[in-house]
């Protein structure tokens, strides 16, 4: 089935006529995400103040949800206190947290006033656990029910409470003490002798999370096992809260965003790219450019070292880009895959020395596979005049001899250079796990720039001592 869809002059105009029963009719059918994705482009951000007005509580929830925080903030300014509480008593716990965390602290206290006395106990506990964790994203709206009741006794509570609970698939069992014992899939459920106790029933073996425990820790079990709903329990070992699947989707998308933004070396953006300001984006790209042009600035000096060597023997500045390039290259491929790896809990730094070895005996098959090509590619250049390189006093076995020492050297810079940067590339990403930071923060930026310095050393090094050359 296709589904419908509505441009921004659409959804403006349908507000402006006040076509009350067109705009519920839009709710109905049109998912709230994709409405919230136009209504973010709208002009004058009074006029969505109608559809909260007009339209039913359950669908303006979501929308508000998904609406980006700048234009969250405006409306929480301009809602009566009226409407204000229409939106809170048809959200969620968790939702509510989500968009109460960036928002000044006028907002707040407005939002806590306008709800009731036990959902803003909830709200300021949920508010009080640390960013990123299971207790910052876990809802406190769930199905838990003890386990001495009957299946029919429980369905009889189900109907009760059902409707505010963010999820009736997994039902969460208790004891009398809010210890947890246990969760019941809904399947299971219905189909259970209604004369069963709930005890009896309920999945002993259900996992668990501690409310302190990082929330990609928590996507990774998701993942890995498949859930659709997870307990999170305090120090005492009782049940608080329930993370769902749709929260994890969220955490996701905020990880791999982070991860790719830290790998291209840009601090994360707060909002989307179309809401964040171009000053804004200029600082987060900014930092990491003048770090990055810092370490380059090393390169800058190791030329300067050589560069006597550079003005008798010319040609070598000519394969410096092609050593620079090939190995930060080579290193930018293998800190991705370690990066990923450590991310997705594939491998850990205990594997340190076994992904070592793979990736070294890599490095040599590779680097003598390029290296090798590289020496014939680079003699072939100079013997056809694309690289120009013919000294004078030199001609026939003589400059034949001269341009195989010069590719030797490259070859052999660019075989030592493709170990050592792939080695790195293992390495650092690993003790940084160590560390307990990002990996992410490695980027392949960071460990070109220092392979690149890496090379010149090499190369000279190579050129200087090995055959006399400079």
């Amino acid at each position: 089935m296709e589904l419908e869809k509505i441009n921004t002059q659409e959804f403006e105009a349908l507000i402006k006529e006040r076509n009350v029963e067109k705009l519920r009719d839009t709710f109905e059918t049109i998912p709230t995400i994709d409405l919230a994705e136009v209504a973010n482009d709208f002009e004058d951000i009074k006029d969505l103040i109608f559809v909260f007005k007009v339209v039913k509580s359950e669908y303006t929830a979501e929308f508000f949800t998904d609406l980006s925080s700048d234009i969250q903030e405006k409306l929480i300014e301009l809602f009566s206190d009226e409407d204000l509480v229409t939106l809170l008593n048809a959200s969620f716990s968790d939702d509510i947290v989500d968009f109460m965390e960036d928002m000044p602290a006028n907002l707040v206290s407005k939002i806590l006033k306008s709800v009731n006395p036990t959902q803003r106990t909830n709200l300021n506990q949920l508010l009080n656990y640390k960013e990123d964790t299971a207790g910052s994203i876990m809802t406190t709206e769930f199905i838990e029910l003890t386990m001495n009741l009957t299946v029919k006794e429980a369905l009889i509570k189900i109907r009760e409470t059902g409707r505010k609970a963010e999820t009736i698939y997994t039902i969460f069992v208790r004891d009398n003490k809010r210890r947890f014992i246990g969760t019941i899939d809904l399947e299971e459920f219905i189909y259970a002798n209604e004369n069963e106790l709930l005890e009896d029933l309920a999945d002993k073996s259900a996992f668990t999370i501690g409310v302190n425990t990082d929330q990609e820790e928590v996507a990774t079990l998701f993942k890995r096992y498949n859930l659709n709903a997870i307990a999170v329990l305090n120090e005492d070992e009782r049940l608080i809260g329930i993370i769902t699947i749709d929260d994890i989707v969220d955490v996701i998308e905020q990880e791999a965003t982070e991860d790719i933004s830290k790998m291209a070396l840009v601090t994360p953006l707060e909002d989307s790219y179309k809401q964040t300001s171009i000053g804004r984006m200029a600082l987060k790209t900014m930092p990491w450019l003048i770090v990055l042009m810092v370490l380059g600035a090393f390169s800058s000096m190791i030329l300067s070292s050589f560069q006597d060597a550079l003005a008798s023997l010319a040609i070598l500045s000519v394969f410096i880009p092609v050593l620079m390039d090939t190995g930060g290259n080579s290193g930018g491929q293998t800190v991705s895959l370690m990066i990923r790896g450590l991310a997705v809990g594939e491998f850990t730094p205990k594997d340190f020395w076994k992904i070592l070895w793979k990736e070294f005996r890599v490095a040599l098959l590779v680097s003598l596979i390029v290296s090798g090509f590289a020496f014939g590619w680079f003699i072939l250049e100079m013997y056809v005049g694309i690289v120009h390189f013919a000294p004078e006093g030199l001609a026939g076995g003589a400059l034949l001899i001269a341009r195989l020492k010069v590719s030797a050297i490259v070859s052999l810079t660019l075989f030592a250079t493709i170990v050592f940067s792939k080695t790195l590339a293992v390495a650092i990403p690993m003790f940084v796990k160590v560390l307990k930071k990002d990996p992410a923060l490695i980027s392949e930026p960071f460990i070109t720039t220092i392979v690149d310095v890496l090379a010149l050393l090499i190369y000279f090094f190579i050129a200087s001592s090995l055959f006399q050359l400079v």
